[in-house]
């Protein structure tokens, strides 16, 4: 385990380093007290054996670019990651290339002395020249052309020799030589620049990288950073596999959940000792396992996790942005088998008042013997002295396929934070590790594959899609809910892409508003778009919320736009559990201009939390999306609810109650204010959308309470 920082001083004696053939051996866990000896912060390493030195040098004598096939029957040989061979031919390129550049340093160094030692006997003849016809001191223009060509020469050599000094330092400075990642033990080599001047080297190699004015974590790493990457993920996927598969003795089951468990910090001081990196100061701990059977087939689940924008998408309601930096491997033979790629990723809950965690770090893939998939995460946030208010220490899930087509899961989510700029009304919640814990990440992939099996499903009678009466139609209203949901989730959070203004403070209850304009994006409608969202506790369970919210039989109670008339559902698609589904409904008011809108509402719920979605479509598109049309093209200004619950679940009478208690509720509006390209928000507009949404809440809450 990493016990040691890898950027640490390298000591000068000489007798600290290595010679590639070295083998150095690991302190054991025995009574060898010179363990004891050893540093916190420094450790031993297991290298490369002679016999894989001797025969990786023999192929790369052949092919020191080996293909990812010799590679990986190399490593078979080898008993070695493919990875683990990558890099060793990487760093082998890179160790010839410094000798090489070491040698043409050494032959210019040698050229510049014998070019200064010329230039000093030239400068002495010249200082002692003579005019031919009165034998006085030679003027340049009366020297001869042989005697200015030696002078135009020297001063070209002395430019020359200037350059090549340059160069030479530069090349000392940057040779580093890569660490050996045969064992995940540590690195076998120490950097040859000093931790202090690690960060100036980044910066400029970002710079000329034409990346200077980006936020580190949202720039790919470095060469000199791969192997430690490799190393710390090799390393990660070891202690979460442990994590994942260990028994109880390291994780407590909750009193309300068994399948939810929290860790037990002394015991996995003691099993892990402190894991991968100390713990910063000022974080604490927030550590969760959780399992559930989803109905996905194991390799699907895979692909979703290593694919950022499945990943993104499935879990939109806790991913508000993710980016993929680079990819150090796609793995062995089309497979995902050894794919590794650098990542950053924000993650939120569904309310403007609590901030984001921000994360930069590497995810690993890897199939076990025995056909299990393990897909670990960890933050990369040491590699360059980035202060962070999230760290993800190992991370991530274990994929057991089963024979029905099921999937079994195990989620491990092993977090550092720092937590003190969340609101009290919100604390509990987090606090509890049930906002960016392992139980919400398990409940929103079984939820998301209980989607994606309604939606292929084929054999749905008639009269349960209501006016949908083509399988294409279905699909295509299934993809406007699903952008319409997307798009909500994102819009609604604390995420930095989103700037939100407080009209009073930063309290509960209070409204939240942002203005958007959005001329090019076919999905909304052109113009200056104003949202508005507030959050405000109940004292009454999600599940009630939800139920009141989705019922379009209460829906005049706390709707303005409809109060003035029925609300008919005339579509309605399951998709997943009851409560689950995506449903097209109108008023019907005398209204001509009512009459001819839609709105189009998604409704899910699961042990985590509630969201009631729904926008307006007019009758024109609908129509075009119920004959199977592309639905990328219809505009949509979501608004709904999302609903938390404000803690850990309860037990009444000896039965699981989920969500019971109270409930955090997020309402959030949009409005279309001006389709002009240069349109303003005017007081008036805020005003209006402030008056809509404070109006609405109350109705929810005088309804609601009075029905309690």
């Amino acid at each position: 385990m990493y016990q040691h920082n890898m950027f640490e001083n390298p000591r000068d004696d000489d007798q600290d380093r290595k010679s590639e053939n070295d083998i150095v051996e690991a302190p054991s866990g025995g009574n060898d007290q010179n363990t004891n000896d050893i540093p916190n912060n420094r450790r031993r390493y297991q290298r490369h054996t002679l016999e894989q030195i001797h025969e990786m040098e023999a192929l790369y004598k052949d092919h020191p670019h080996p293909s990812s096939m010799q590679r990986e029957e190399l490593g078979r040989r080898l008993s070695l990651e493919p990875l683990q061979i990558k890099f060793w031919f990487q760093n082998k390129r890179t160790q010839m290339k410094a000798q090489h550049e070491r040698t043409e340093n050494s032959v210019l160094r040698n050229l510049n002395e014998q070019l200064q030692a010329d230039h000093k006997r030239l400068t002495e003849a010249l200082t002692n020249a003579t005019c031919i016809n009165c034998g006085g001191p030679a003027a340049t223009g009366e020297m001869s052309i042989e005697y200015q060509l030696i002078v135009e020469n020297s001063c070209l050599r002395d430019k020359i020799d200037r350059l090549s000094k340059m160069t030479s330092k530069c090349f000392d400075k940057q040779i580093l030589a890569y660490p050996d990642v045969s064992s995940s033990q540590g690195p076998s080599h120490s950097l040859d620049l000093p931790a202090s001047n690690f960060s100036q080297n980044q910066g400029m190699v970002a710079e000329m990288l034409g990346a200077s004015d980006l936020p580190r974590s949202m720039v790919g790493p470095t060469e000199i950073e791969k192997p430690f990457i490799v190393e710390l993920a090799v390393e990660a996927m070891e202690e979460l596999t442990k994590m994942a598969l260990v028994g109880e003795s390291l994780w407590v089951p909750t009193s309300d959940d068994p399948s939810y468990e929290t860790l037990s910090e002394d015991e996995y001081m003691c099993s892990f000792l402190g894991g991968v990196g100390p713990k910063p100061p000022g974080l604490k701990c927030e550590a969760s396992r959780a399992s559930k059977i989803v109905m996905m087939k194991h390799m699907t689940v895979v692909e979703i996790l290593m694919d950022v924008n499945r990943w993104s998408n499935v879990f939109y309601g806790i991913v508000s942005r993710a980016r993929t930096l680079e990819v150090l491997s796609t793995g062995v033979a089309g497979t995902f088998n050894g794919a590794m790629q650098v990542m950053t990723a924000e993650y939120q809950i569904p309310t403007p008042l609590v901030p984001t965690r921000e994360s930069y770090f590497v995810r690993y893939c890897k199939q076990e013997d025995d056909g299990m998939w393990v897909v670990a995460d960890v933050s990369l946030d040491d590699l360059r002295s980035m202060k962070s208010r999230c760290r993800r220490r190992p991370s991530g899930c274990l994929i057991q396929g089963m024979h029905n087509g099921y999937s079994k899961v195990t989620w491990v989510e092993h977090l550092e934070v720092d937590d003190g700029a969340v609101l009290d009304s919100y604390k509990v919640l987090v606090n509890s590790g049930l906002a960016y814990g392992a139980k919400r990440w398990v409940a929103t992939l079984e939820r998301q594959c209980e989607r994606v099996a309604g939606a292929m499903a084929s054999n749905i009678p008639v009269e349960d899609v209501g006016t949908i009466i083509t399988l294409e139609g279905r699909k295509s209203l299934l993809e406007l809910a699903a952008r319409m949901v997307s798009s909500f989730c994102s819009g609604v959070g604390a995420s930095t892409t989103n700037t939100w203004t407080s009209l009073s403070g930063s309290r509960l209850d209070d409204v939240h508003v942002m203005s958007q304009m959005s001329m090019d994006d076919p999905g909304k409608p052109p113009g200056m778009v104003l949202t508005a969202a507030t959050s405000f506790q109940l004292q009454v369970p999600p599940k009630q919320i939800f139920e009141f919210l989705r019922s379009e039989h209460h829906r005049p109670k706390w709707d303005i736009f409809s109060s003035s008339g029925a609300v008919q559902e005339i579509a309605h698609i399951a998709n997943g559990r009851a409560g689950n589904c995506v449903s097209l409904l109108r008023i019907a008011s005398a209204n001509t201009t009512q009459s001819s809108m839609f709105i189009l509402q998604e409704t899910s719920n699961d042990s985590m939390g509630s969201y009631v979605i729904y926008a307006p479509v007019d009758a024109a598109s609908m129509n075009v999306v119920l004959s199977g049309g592309n639905p990328d093209y219809v505009a949509l200004l979501p608004s709904g609810f999302a609903i938390l619950p404000d803690g850990p679940e309860q037990r009444e009478a000896g039965v699981l109650a989920v969500g019971s208690g109270r409930s955090l509720i997020t309402a959030a509006f949009q409005i279309l204010v001006d389709s002009a390209p240069n349109a303003n928000i005017s007081i008036n507009s805020v005003a209006t959308i402030d008056t809509l949404i404070k109006a609405t809440a109350e109705r929810i809450k005088n309804e609601v309470s009075s029905n309690n």
